[in-house]
């Protein structure tokens, strides 16, 4: 019932920008109640995550990430963000979104991806 669609992937050259995009519907619980994230997973390496945000506001970033890239929502829209700044080809990957919330259990979801592609 739940789905993810993220969006505004695409080839960039290395310090270029880019803002991926992630859409929920279906959700029963207010996007407020979310925890979210963006996790990123390149050809034979594992997925990391990327980005987080509690729904309290508070944020985490991989230190790869650190200072470069932004994870924001906006509730009214169910949607997050991921600005993503100065970027370099070791960005190459595809990039998931995450929601996780409870509600008399633990919930887990996840979006089908999009590539980025950093390369001159």
């Amino acid at each position: 019932q739940v789905l993810l669609v993220e969006s505004g992937g695409g080839l960039v050259q290395p310090g270029g920008s880019l803002r991926l995009s992630c859409v929920v519907s279906g959700s029963s619980v207010s996007s407020s109640m979310w925890s979210t994230g963006w996790y990123r997973q390149a050809p034979g390496k594992e997925r990391e995550l990327v980005a987080s945000s509690t729904r309290v506001g508070s944020t985490n970033y991989a230190e790869s990430a650190k200072g470069r890239f932004t994870i924001s929502r906006d509730n009214a829209k169910n949607s997050v963000y991921l600005q993503m700044n100065s970027l370099k080809p070791e960005d190459t990957a595809i990039y998931y979104c995450n929601i996780r919330y409870y509600r008399f259990k633990q919930y887990d979801y996840w979006g089908q991806g999009t590539q980025v592609t950093v390369s001159s």
